[in-house]
């Protein structure tokens, strides 16, 4: 008995260029690769594909696997839509792009074997936009999920009776799991290892790997904090001057007197350079400032507080909370850090 089945499932155009290979990669490298040494027998890991099969049970070489992709990879694999409904856990990655943006439709035969899936108890994972086939199977009514931000707006719009959470890594609904795109799926499907073999296992294994142990799934998918270019040349220095005096109660019209302008010039200004306002821009550089430093130091959550500009350490959690959505310490357990090794000077020979 191993630690469970896992059923991946592989759309027919999975060497077209519109097929992003990353999210297929995750659940291989995750759940197909044995670790003796750390749960044995490990997860059985299956791809399937939604080609028809041959009567032999392999797919026919004229459909999956073509030789003819303009990226110049190819596919096989001995399973098939009919395999779903004997995994435990069965997940979909990225749908094609067409059915994305386009809204061509997904296979028939697709939608089928995920809902024979589901009713026979398996658990239904989604990466990025494979959201799509399980919320067109009705596996998502009703239910919180999330997908990549920039198509979670698409997901709403195409399936109402699904609740889209455009701001989270990924949503665990217990039987049915969805994720953001690209690393987040990585962060789902080791939280499936954190639940299936504890956390000791899956930190070991993001150890491997050389990715965060856990990073919560409410933690934000994408947030801002950068400073966008602009061609006013009076913000420029006064942008600079601030962001290296983050940790001094700053005010509007401070900066407005360093641009030498009035503040409510420089308010206009601003937004039109930033899109946001003053103090709007200086809070986004202070949450800046305190994840750098909470990935980059090991210093107390207090001083932090002080050397970004947020004050005290309860004012660094209401904003970290809000505006990141997990708290500081949960973001600094995601990036622990790494003090660097102290290098011992050479001792001459004897």
């Amino acid at each position: 008995m191993s630690a469970g089945s896992v059923a991946v499932v592989v759309p027919e155009d999975v060497a077209v260029p519109s097929w992003d290979l990353y999210e297929l990669s995750i659940p291989c490298t995750v759940f197909g690769k044995p670790q003796p040494d750390l749960a044995d027998p490990w997860y059985e890991l299956r791809l399937c594909g939604t080609e028809e099969q041959t009567p032999d049970g392999a797919p026919d070489d004229a459909r999956l696997g073509a030789p003819a992709s303009p990226t110049g990879l190819s596919l096989r694999t001995s399973y098939g839509l009919g395999d779903l409904a004997d995994a435990d856990t069965v997940i979909v990655p990225s749908v094609p792009d067409a059915c994305v943006e386009e809204g061509a439709p997904l296979p028939e035969a697709l939608i089928a074997a995920l809902r024979e899936a589901s009713d026979a108890g398996a658990r239904m994972v989604s990466l990025c936009t494979g959201a799509f086939a399980l919320a067109e199977a009705g596996l998502l009514n009703g239910r919180r999920a999330t997908a990549h931000w920039m198509h979670t707006a698409q997901l709403a719009e195409r399936y109402p009776k699904v609740e889209v959470d455009d701001s989270v890594l990924y949503v665990d609904d217990g039987d049915v799991l969805t994720s953001a795109g690209l690393t987040a799926g990585l962060d789902l499907c080791l939280h499936l290892v954190r639940r299936d073999l504890g956390a000791h296992v899956a930190n070991q294994l993001a150890r491997r790997m050389v990715v965060p142990a856990h990073r919560p799934g409410g933690q934000a998918q994408f947030i801002d904090l950068s400073v966008p270019e602009t061609d006013d040349r009076g913000l420029a220095p006064v942008l600079e001057w601030a962001r290296a005096h983050l940790q001094q109660p700053l005010t509007v019209e401070e900066l407005a007197r360093r641009a030498a302008m009035s503040p409510r010039t420089f308010y206009r200004r601003l937004h039109a350079a930033t899109g946001t306002t003053p103090l709007r821009w200086l809070l986004e550089q202070r949450l800046g400032r305190a994840r750098m430093l909470l990935e980059s130091t090991d210093l107390p959550v207090e001083r932090i507080g002080e050397l970004s500009g947020l004050g005290t350490a309860n004012n660094l959690r209401h904003h970290f909370l809000k505006q990141v959505g997990v708290s500081p310490s949960d973001y600094r357990r995601a990036f622990p850090f790494a003090a660097p090794a102290v290098r011992r000077p050479a001792q001459p020979h004897d």
